[in-house]
């Protein structure tokens, strides 16, 4: 049996009807040791499996208060002006102006 340039091989019937892999069977590859293994999938969606392998991939602290986290991302309250700076803060261009 050969792989395809496109990555594709065929499962013999006998090992498909052992297996119970049933045509739009979700199916899995792993590597269990050193072996390439075929196996039906946990029973989850592709979306729902990758859902869940995002969720589980983040590395947001979420213990953080809100000071902790705007403080994170602008820097200590301590740094910023009292006042807003004219020359940064600029006025909504009027669309129509009525005398």
């Amino acid at each position: 049996m050969r792989i395809t340039s496109k990555g594709q091989v065929t499962i013999p019937v006998d090992i498909r009807e052992r297996a119970g892999l049933l045509p739009h069977t979700e199916v899995e590859w792993v590597i269990e040791d050193g072996k390439v293994v075929l196996k039906a999938a946990d029973g989850l969606s592709r979306g729902e499996r990758l859902v869940a392998r995002l969720r589980n991939a983040g590395t947001a602290n979420l213990d953080m208060t809100s000071d902790e986290l705007f403080e994170m991302m602008r820097g200590p309250w301590e740094d910023l002006p009292e006042e807003p700076d004219n020359d940064t803060v600029h006025e909504p261009p009027r669309r129509f102006d009525h005398e």
